[in-house]
């Protein structure tokens, strides 16, 4: 580590006295699927306590209205936790934004809900990777940013969200406020196991098409109804053709039906888009409208359509070079190899860069796994991790990054 200075050595050496992986067994321990609004309280105040150790002013902050297409198509209000935001010297000359999620996917009834330690030494727990290891590392990297001399310089807002794993609809005003106005932006979803990060992202976007037909009796009078569920299925297999090379869909669900003996006059279509690119995202809206219109027309159905394109894709311009580049070369100097590659995943990262911001979404633990019950934490990652954000967050703020 001989290209570190002083002040980096010192705050590699506080990092790794931090009790990172003891406040993640504590944190996994914790049930905080997305929509367990109780286990999310206590996440959010357990964060709340452990992160009020850095100065700034804290606040859990209520989440945006959010609704969501119920199976008998109905639009419907949807609750989410509390979002942990805390602004750090907003008056310093350099700005930056570190943001992570409490949520899981793993809800209050699912069957994964302890942590527990594997032969190999790896830690088995759910959102061990994803993320609670990545929040306790972030926060030893910020407390051993504020022991440095350099903090007069730097000021930075924290946003944890709940409902990341959701698609952040009740958070993402509050995480475009929040990159207003700075140089860069870190996010901590996991690294691969072998450290590699995400580049490049693709977008997302989710749909729901809800086809309104009429009943009537499957037997005496079949033809004086007009099948929902036909129509649906039609408009998944028409949907379906739109994939191009920069365009994925998936017709994942349909919602429907009922007694063999009645014609269905209901059915939701649930579809997903992955867009690589601006022009893509224009494909798949004219893809739908036209599927929309082809099948009204077939087969004599009403369709609506409900959804949006929430993440947008995230190419690498120039600026996410530089500070890819140079948590790279932190790396070298603390001797962790740092690579990148494209993924088709999303996450709040997607909106930051959409902003304008240069953002690294991919600085927190090494693990795998991540949405299963294998989900596991590699927990030599935590220091590892942890001193490469503190020296990137050190050079930032030492005018590297201007």
């Amino acid at each position: 580590m001989t290209g570190l200075s002083s002040i980096e050595q010192a705050a590699v050496e506080r990092v790794a006295q931090a009790p990172m992986l003891a406040r993640t067994e504590a944190w996994t321990a914790i049930n905080s699927g997305t929509r367990n609004l109780a286990g999310l309280a206590t996440i959010a105040d357990a964060l709340a306590d452990a992160f009020s150790a850095l100065p700034g002013h804290l606040a859990l902050v209520d989440p945006a209205p959010a609704e969501s297409m119920t199976s008998d198509g109905r639009v419907e209000s949807i609750g989410h936790g509390r979002h942990l935001h805390l602004a750090v010297r907003p008056e310093a000359p350099i700005q930056m934004l570190l943001t992570g999620h409490m949520d899981t996917v793993f809800g209050a009834d699912h069957p994964f809900q302890t942590g527990r330690w594997l032969d190999d030494g790896r830690f088995n727990a759910p959102g061990a990777a994803d993320m609670k290891g990545g929040l306790a590392l972030m926060l030893a990297a910020l407390e051993a940013v504020e022991a440095s001399p350099l903090t007069a310089q730097l000021g930075y807002e924290v946003l944890i969200n709940s409902d990341e794993e959701t698609g952040s609809f009740s958070s993402r005003a509050l995480i475009e406020g929040a990159a207003r106005g700075k140089v860069a932006a870190l996010t901590y979803e996991p690294a691969l196991p072998d450290g590699t990060l995400a580049g490049a992202r693709g977008g997302t976007g989710n749909f729901s098409l809800v086809v309104h037909g009429r009943s009537a009796h499957a037997g005496r009078n079949p033809d004086d109804g007009r099948n929902a569920l036909v129509a649906a299925a039609a408009l998944a297999v028409r949907l379906a053709e739109a994939k191009t090379a920069g365009l994925t869909v998936n017709p994942a669900r349909i919602d429907g039906g009922g007694p063999n003996n009645v014609v269905p006059d209901l059915a939701i279509l649930r579809i997903n888009f992955r867009p690589r690119d601006e022009w893509s995202i224009a494909i798949a809206k004219a893809a739908i409208e036209r599927a929309a219109s082809d099948v009204m027309a077939s087969h004599d159905v009403r369709v609506e359509v409900h959804g949006s394109f929430n993440r947008p894709p995230k190419p690498l311009d120039s600026s996410a070079e530089r500070l890819f580049g140079l948590v790279r070369d932190a790396g070298a100097d603390l001797g962790i190899p740092v690579a990148w590659k494209d993924t088709g995943g999303v996450c709040d990262g997607n909106n930051i860069a959409a902003c304008g911001v240069p953002v690294v979404d991919t600085m927190g633990a090494r693990g795998g796994a991540i949405h299963s019950a294998e989900e596991f934490l590699i927990p030599e990652s935590l220091p590892e991790r942890a001193a490469l954000s503190a020296v990137t967050i050190l050079r930032i703020a030492n005018g590297a990054f201007a």
